[in-house]
């Protein structure tokens, strides 16, 4: 059975950082994209970040790009993300997800979802 199960969220003020971390059981994720999404009250869920976990590449929404870092530690079978320079705007849920195949971007290409942890940025 896979179990996805991030960690990590919390409150911070804008301008801060937080490490969002994603541990992962049930199977070899060796051939699985591994995602972060987030979805904020009202809103779509949105694609954040990936990796592949076999290559390392790694691909971002324009929205993080230079604030975000996705990782992944095979050893611990864990990912994580790393956050900086937060904005109020990047407040919402954030699931850990993985898929087989598929466009990074969809929603629909990712198999398995964790059931967040939030991160609110705000004074």
């Amino acid at each position: 059975q896979v179990q996805l199960v991030e960690s990590g969220g919390g409150l911070v003020q804008p301008g801060g950082s937080l490490r969002l971390s994603c541990a992962a059981s049930g199977r070899t994720f060796s051939r699985y994209i591994m995602g972060w999404f987030r979805q904020a009250p009202g809103k779509e869920r949105e694609f954040v970040a990936a990796i592949i976990w076999s290559s390392s590449n790694t691909y971002y929404a324009d929205s993080v790009k230079g604030r975000f870092t996705i990782s992944r530690d095979n050893a611990k079978n864990t990912v994580a993300l790393q956050m900086s320079s937060l904005k109020p705007e990047d407040t919402a849920l954030y699931y850990c997800t993985a898929g087989e195949n598929g466009l990074i971007q969809t929603p629909r290409t990712y198999d398995y979802w964790g059931r967040g942890t939030q991160v609110t940025v705000s004074l």
